[in-house]
């Protein structure tokens, strides 16, 4: 039975009607028995729905967002539909105080559920959500919509025993109701981010060309009598500031631990940085790579390239709307890094499914690294952050700490899954691939991207060392003449 008895006690009736919401989700008729309908409590009822509705819109659209009264009145019309629903339900049984009940059950149901998806939101803010997660939680914040109004059509549907015709397709009509209006006003929340069209200034537009044919003329040329290592950094995409910053702060502990100031250039998609960089593009890459090339000792230099952005398999995304940019896959960089003329190279990629380039990459003179194996991802890409996860392990660390890139990689694969593991994330695993000839000139080369301090060496050491330079000879590589003290 439905008791509809008023009360004069506003937060008595508050937390009767708090009660009958709970219950109403669990499709209980406990909840028609416990309601307390009345205007002040409608009205109450509603002002919270509007606020916690408000705040769920405002945690979604974030800084960017502006208030839109459009995504409120569409918010207020479905209270007003249970009430219409309600004023049909109490002429059908003859009670005038109904008419109340299906808007503010609705109303608190769907004021707790606003909330709920508030708490679920601001925890994926804060990045403390597992990543499948990010999948299905749409899914779920339309499952919990439907369902509120579903459940007030079942509750009534059972207290006042509707036939099951009825029953069916009053319960059709609402889904289809219901998902067709979610559908249509999607792009119509309460607090909405304007959608801004990207736009290339006239600035950056004629500033490009000058931009790249400065940074090609700085690459010096390598000494004959030397080893020297270039560097090269390509940031794919624009709509993340993440990449920026790696190749930024990359460039920088390159050139100047490493050796490559004057020997390193930066292509970077960004709307910041267009009058600053040169943008990343199949055209400048491989401008880049032929001025490398051209400007290095075939025997004795080595070409360290860093590639940071979004992928898939056997695509590494370039991005830099609304330029319409080519992405760049496995064929078409081994066939530039070939054409550059670089013999020795370390490349390596930070991007999803970034093992899918190794086939096509892998020669006796070179060493891959990539972020992911090639059907695995890889995390840490945010606007929030200034590395990716494998960026900050092995450049921003390992590399910091230890005198070889074996090392350093090794490190940086355990700090990444410890990560991952932490985070409830599949195991991206990195990849480690070096050519044969390669494996017995690195030692060699890394010398001049990790000085050592000069000691005296022992019988045992000049004996490594004589075997080493046979192996060395043998590639018809002339190591360095001096020693650089660290």
């Amino acid at each position: 039975m439905i008791d509809l008895k008023p009360s004069i006690n506003f937060w008595h009736d508050f937390k009767s009607n708090q009660r009958a919401g709970m219950w109403l989700f669990l499709g209980s008729r406990k909840s028609l028995q416990i309601v307390r309908p009345s205007i002040p409590q409608l009205i109450f009822w509603g002002i919270l729905g509007g606020v916690a509705n408000s705040l769920f819109s405002w945690l979604i659209a974030g800084d960017l967002g502006e208030f839109n009264k459009q995504g409120l009145v569409s918010y207020a019309l479905w209270p007003f539909i249970a009430l219409i629903v309600g004023i049909f339900l109490s002429q059908r049984i003859n009670n005038p105080r109904m008419m109340l009940v299906p808007a503010l059950l609705w109303l608190v149901l769907d004021t707790h559920i606003a909330i709920l998806q508030s708490f679920i939101q601001y925890l994926g803010i804060l990045d403390w959500l597992p990543n499948f997660t990010y999948d299905y939680l749409p899914i779920l914040f339309m499952v919990l919509f439907v369902w509120q109004s579903l459940a007030v059509v079942w509750v009534f549907a059972r207290e006042l025993k509707w036939p099951w015709w009825e029953r069916a397709l009053i319960m059709l009509t609402t889904l289809f109701t219901l998902v067709v209006w979610q559908m249509a006003v999607k792009d119509q929340p309460i607090w909405k981010v304007k959608a801004v069209p990207p736009t290339v200034s006239e600035q950056v537009l004629y500033s490009q060309p000058k931009l790249l044919s400065k940074a090609l003329d700085q690459i010096q040329f390598g000494e004959y009598a030397q080893s020297h290592w270039y560097f090269m950094g390509v940031a794919g995409v624009s709509y993340q500031d993440v990449f920026k910053l790696e190749i930024e702060r990359i460039k920088e502990q390159f050139d100047a631990r490493f050796g490559t100031f004057g020997r390193s250039i930066a292509l970077i998609n960004n709307p910041a940085t267009g009058t600053e960089f040169p943008i990343a593009s199949k055209t400048s890459i491989e401008l880049a790579l032929q001025r490398i090339g051209s400007q290095m000792n075939p025997e004795s230099d080595v070409l360290f390239l860093y590639m940071t952005s979004h992928g898939l398999p056997n695509q590494f995304e370039i991005e830099n709307n609304p330029i319409d940019l080519d992405d760049v896959d496995p064929k078409w960089l081994r066939e530039t890094l070939d054409k550059s003329g670089a013999r020795w190279k370390v490349i390596v990629i930070s991007a999803c499914y970034s093992g899918s380039f190794v086939p096509a990459l892998q020669s006796p003179d070179t060493l891959i690294i990539t972020a992911s194996a090639a059907d695995r991802s890889s995390f840490g890409c945010s606007n929030e952050a200034d590395y990716t996860y494998f960026g900050r392990a092995f450049f921003d660390q390992a590399m910091r700490e230890k005198n070889s890139l074996k090392a350093a990689f090794d490190e940086a694969s355990a700090t990444v899954a410890t990560w991952e593991q932490a985070q409830g994330f599949e195991p991206s695993e990195p990849q480690w691939v070096i050519g044969k000839n390669m494996e017995l000139m690195l030692p060699q080369l890394e010398k001049r991207l990790f000085p050592q301090t000069q000691t005296l060496p022992n019988t045992q050491t000049l004996g490594a060392q004589n075997i080493q330079q046979n192996d060395l000879n043998q590639l018809n590589f002339k190591p360095e003449t001096t020693v650089q003290t660290h």
